[in-house]
């Protein structure tokens, strides 16, 4: 599934917000440095249908792969951090694409909070959470 790779900076990328029971996904645009959120998909105890990702990346064709990482406040890694490198390690492997890593901290407040502004309580559903964190953390790569 390897391709010609675009010059960094017209890249389109896809960005996982990884979770045990939700992965948010969202795609972006280097050149606009804007992401949208695309979709969450179900996974059990942290394993997705892979399935699911593998129809995403066919649709999308990213030249790179954006997994945000969990980390305590003080930077230190989590359970949870680990869990998030094993997943991109193994899109890496199943895919043949390549995975960067990108800090994720207060992600999901950021997200909560930009979809209460957009509409309200009933726009945050833990989907639209999800996605929305995914969006943020593949724009703080972007402008990184």
């Amino acid at each position: 599934m390897a391709k010609s790779a675009k010059p960094q900076g017209q890249r389109t990328l896809l960005g996982f917000d990884f979770g045990t029971k939700h992965i948010g996904i969202a795609v972006g645009q280097e050149i606009t440095q804007s992401a949208s959120p695309l979709k969450a998909i179900k996974a059990k105890d942290g394993i997705p249908n892979w399935q699911d990702i593998e129809n995403i990346i066919k649709e999308w064709q990213p030249d790179l792969l954006v997994v945000g990482l969990p980390l305590n406040m003080d930077g230190s890694e989590q359970e949870l951090t680990r869990r998030a490198k094993k997943f991109g390690n193994r899109m890496s492997g199943r895919f043949g694409t390549s995975v960067n890593f990108q800090d994720e901290r207060l992600t999901t407040a950021d997200a909560k909070a930009q979809l209460f502004e957009r509409g309200g309580y009933k726009n945050l559903q833990k989907d639209h959470i999800d996605c929305q964190s995914a969006v943020i953390i593949l724009e703080s790569f972007m402008t990184a």
